[in-house]
């Protein structure tokens, strides 16, 4: 198929290598090296899907991220046909805002990388080219980024020259260099998406997606980078905004700098008759480039009451009428713009004088240019708006960031090119190496551009504000003039507020484009000096949209939560335990015999572990080592019980608070050496814990040396627990002296098993029993809990899971956090007073002065025995105080049940609930309403219903 509006030379396509594609399933063809934008625009496609609300006509209005129409679906929704690269066999559909998620499973593999850098380079323009060079020069670790197929930023879209050469000759040789450099990453394709607090990075780079839909052996499809740098620049240039006027959203109108890209970037003719509109000198680049491809172009409607002479000579020589003071007040056409109407403008922006129309297919506008200052707010930079340039810039740093070229405001070439120099080189220099910018930057011979003139809103030639509907501010949004002027009759003053009320700037898009167009009418409207005292919205990340599968990468389907299983899982599964999952974790729940339900094994399970010896797989317990000369002092702050003075070989039972004083994580800590602690957690908040430390130790107490490290995975871990377990353990350590007075409880010792193994025992007890915990390395897991079973076989030894270490650690009222307690529980709440330190501080203790931590009426944990002891009370039950109560509601909860079971040392159901003022209700009934209309009552007792003197811990 003939490629009706694609010139016959130019361009940097491979008219070597056609391609066919489909749009809304009529077949075209392009060339490698095309976006489906392109490709479409030489075939003469320019509408696109009708708008989302309006049902409007819609074209390609830009050719690059801040294209507000052309979205389209591809292999995945919601693209731009601008950024998708051509391949042979695309199928595209045009969608009017709206996309379809594709049900089948992606089989293509997106990845993640992490990296550190000395200078981090964003944009691969000329300012961007020239700071990497020079931090590249000096042996700096540098990363530049760029989210084109190619370097050379705006100079890909343009005739410009670099000492005497085309400018694309320079951008090769730079890229050469760099490639060539050993300390240097390019990453083209690669957007970089956001900017997070000291300089971390997040940079979308896609690998395969150019090639088509299907995986390719070997490489991932999408990546995702991590990088973490010293210094950054950004040179990220700048967008060009569209003009607000009636008319503005047809088919046809589009931005100048897209218009040039298309001509000379991909030898495509946007249009065969054209009219400029600007408000500043770039877009008569455009006028000539147009004159050039041989397209006809009407007139140069520029703002300006006097453009420059040299550019309006230059215009006039190539047969182009420059009408100054003058904007385009209205379009007309149906798919596609058919012509203009042109008026003057007054100083203070109405319209004077005849309106003249001119016919065209295609309008070239713009509006200004808007620094790309995304990242730079995303880093926490502050802006200020620069009158000169009409355009909000770069202000005052928050991190080691640096902005050069467009990006800060600088349109020239020359002064790209020079701060980008100065830029990398004093990057490289603050990162730690010796870097100087050259003294002279490249020879390009143009000039800084004369200031604009901003046109906040052309008005409408039949008066303001009746046809403001067709005023266009946010086109994907369908949201006009008139949209703003209800917000603003509506009360609304705040930019941010606006936003909402209009949801312009909401979309895809961000506002790239409408952004700047949306405060400069907000500005007019509220009769602002300058867009100023409007202010900007807040720029959030992505940059732009990004998949969820390259958010994922490779943590999905069996990665996404992977089974963790411990050294000795095999066994368990060999004998038949009936597993749970806690966290990630798969944990035998208990071990049935034939014949046995859950009931029957837990009871069996408890009676052995209360009247003989069991023994349980404790390897899921969170392990953390905490070493270093503070170490002491750091965990005295973190807990609420002191562990500084704790005597080395010697372990301790601590609770952790959130600031807000409810507990947050409980377990026992040994001190192995005076700097070398070995911390516990509940299995499904390890790496919580850890968090947790990291946090304090990196914001708050950078100065005390210490470092934590996860080593729950390195120990396999057994308990033994039971009245017989001494003998168990006398004959696995025969070296040990595992007497009372030898061994006591919360003391750990080092030896060797009898089967050569070293191991670390302490004697810790979760289930009021006598008990130790067996730690070895993992890889010995298995062999250790196989030599316990045959240690143990002479006493019956037998295994339980985790419903039985429940019943006898709930029967000793050892409550579980994340089970009895839900983040509205103090320690004394728990009844642990004891645990609380009065004389020290701690990471909560401030909270416990507060009233609502001292009220009366505080939920206490208690325990309940159900009248009919064959009762079970259901976990999470609802209390109230009568059952009388429940007639009459509202009816007032005095808590719930956090913990029931059925208990073989007492013979019978109990429960431990949190209840209102419980530890005053001791004795008293309550009564738990069932969804099958019964109510049970239970007495409220103390939480210890078992051995409340602790005689069995000592065996």
């Amino acid at each position: 198929m003939t490629q009706s509006h694609r010139l016959a030379a130019g361009g940097r396509i491979d008219r070597t290598a056609p391609l066919g594609f489909t749009f809304d399933g009529t077949a075209y063809t392009g060339y490698r090296g095309d976006t489906l934008a392109s490709a479409l625009l030489a075939n003469g496609v320019i509408e696109v899907a009708p708008s989302l609300y309006r049902k409007r006509p819609r074209g390609i209005a830009t050719a690059g991220v801040e294209e507000p129409h052309a979205l389209v679906q591809v292999d995945e929704p919601m693209l731009l046909a601008t950024t998708v690269e051509l391949y042979d066999g695309l199928s595209a559909t045009a969608l009017p805002g709206l996309g379809r998620l594709d049900d089948t499973p992606d089989e293509a593999v997106h990845d993640k990388m992490h990296t550190h850098a000395d200078v981090v380079v964003i944009g691969g323009g000329p300012a961007g080219l020239a700071a990497a060079l020079a931090s590249g020069r000096s042996g700096a670790r540098t990363v530049l980024v760029d989210d084109q197929p190619e370097l050379g930023g705006a100079l890909l879209s343009g005739g410009e020259e670099i000492d005497g050469r085309p400018a694309l000759d320079w951008v090769e040789a730079v890229r050469t260099e760099l490639a060539a450099a050993p300390e240097v990453r390019i990453l083209s394709r690669s957007t970089a998406i956001g900017h997070h607090d000291q300089n971390y990075l997040l940079v979308a780079e896609r690998r395969t997606v150019h090639l088509g839909p299907y995986p390719v052996p070997g490489m991932s499809r999408q990546r995702l980078w991590h990088i973490r740098a010293r210094q950054v620049v950004l040179a990220t240039g700048a967008h060009e905004h569209p003009m607000v006027f009636a008319g503005n959203d047809r088919p046809g109108v589009m931005s100048a700098a897209a218009v040039r890209s298309y001509l000379n970037r991909y030898a495509v003719l946007p249009g065969r008759r054209a009219v400029v509109l600007t408000t500043n000198d770039h877009a008569y680049a455009t006028a000539l480039d147009l004159v050039a491809a041989g397209v006809e172009v009407a007139a140069v409607v520029d703002t300006r009451p006097q453009p420059p002479a040299a550019l309006a000579e230059a215009a006039l020589r190539a047969g182009v009428e420059v009408l100054a003071g003058s904007a385009v007040v209205a379009t007309s056409g149906d798919t596609r713009i058919s012509s203009v109407r042109v008026a003057g403008l007054t100083a203070d922006d109405q319209l004077h004088g005849p309106v003249r129309e001119v016919a065209c297919d295609l309008l070239a506008v713009s509006g200004g240019w808007s620094p790309a200052v995304h990242l730079w707010s995303q880093s926490r930079g502050s802006l200020r708006y620069d009158e000169a340039i009409a355009a909000f810039v770069p202000a005052q740093a928050a991190q080691h960031v640096r902005v050069a070229g467009a990006a800060r405001g600088t349109y020239d070439l020359a002064g790209c090119l020079s701060e980008g120099c100065d830029a990398g080189a004093t990057a490289a220099t603050l990162a730690g190496f010796a870097a100087t910018a050259p003294s002279v930057p490249p020879s390009v011979g143009d000039t800084p551009p004369a200031p604009p003139r901003p046109v906040r809103i052309v008005p409408a030639e039949d008066g303001e504000p009746a046809t403001w509907h067709d005023h266009f501010v946010d086109s994907q949004r369908d949201a006009t003039v008139a949209d703003v002027h209800r917000a603003i009759r509506a009360g609304m003053r705040s930019v941010e507020h606006i936003k909402r009320y209009t949801t312009i700037g909401t979309a895809h898009d961000q506002g790239k484009a409408a952004g700047p167009a949306a405060i400069g009418v907000v500005s007019r409207l509220l009769g602002a000096s300058s867009p100023a005292e409007v202010g900007t919205t807040t720029f959030r990340g992505p940059y732009t949209p990004v998949s969820f599968a390259l958010l994922a990468g490779r943590e999905r389907g069996k990665l996404f939560d992977p089974v963790r299983t411990t050294p000795i899982h095999p066994w368990h599964a060999e004998h038949g335990a009936a597993f749970e999952n806690v966290g990630q974790w798969k944990r035998p729940r208990y071990y049935p015999r034939a014949g046995e339900d859950l009931d029957a094994a837990v009871l069996r399970e408890c009676r052995a572990a209360r009247e003989g010896v069991a023994v349980m797989d404790a390897s899921t317990l969170g392990k953390i080592d905490v070493i270093g000369p503070d170490a002491g002092v750091f965990l005295d702050r973190v807990y609420t019980n002191g562990f500084a003075k704790l005597a080395v070989g010697s372990a301790r039972y601590g609770v952790m608070c959130r600031p807000d004083g409810m507990v947050f994580d409980d377990g026992v800590t040994v001190r192995l050496a005076d700097d070398h602690y070995y911390l516990t957690t509940t299995t499904g908040n390890a790496a919580g814990v850890l968090d947790w430390l990291e946090e304090w130790l990196q914001t708050e107490w950078p100065e005390l040396r210490v470092h934590c490290t996860s080593v729950t995975e390195q120990w396999a871990t057994v308990a033994v627990v039971g009245p017989k377990s001494r003998a168990v353990l006398a004959h696995l350590a025969p070296d040990l002296d595992v007497s009372k007075e030898a061994f006591a409880f919360m003391t750990a010792r080092q030896t060797v098993l009898s089967n050569g193994v070293p191991a670390r025992i302490c004697r810790i007890s979760f289930s009021g029993e006598l008990a130790y915990e067996i730690n070895v390395a993992s890889w010995y897991g298995l062999a250790l809990w196989e030599a316990v079973i045959a240690a143990g076989e002479p006493q019956g030894i037998t295994p339980y899971g985790t419903e039985t270490m429940h019943v006898l650690r709930a029967e000793k009222g050892y409550p579980i956090v994340g089970q009895d307690t839900d983040g509205t529980v103090t320690p004394q709440d728990l009844g642990m007073d004891w645990i609380v330190a009065k004389h020290k501080q701690f990471i909560g203790k401030r909270s416990f002065r507060r009233a609502d931590t001292a009220r009366a009426d505080r939920r206490h944990l208690v325990g309940l025995l159900p009248l009919d002891p064959a009762e079970l009370l259901p976990e999470g039950a609802q209390l109230v105080a009568s059952e009388t109560a429940l007639t009459d509601p509202p009816v007032p909860m005095l808590g719930h049940v956090t913990s029931s079971y059925r208990s073989a040392a007492l013979m019978r159901t109990f429960a431990l609930a949190l209840v209102e003022r419980g530890r005053e209700r001791i004795g008293e009934k309550v009564y738990a309403p069932l969804p099958d209309g019964r109510v049970v009552a239970a007495t409220v007792t103390e939480p210890v219903l078992y051995d409340p003197k602790g005689a069995r811990r000592d065996g």
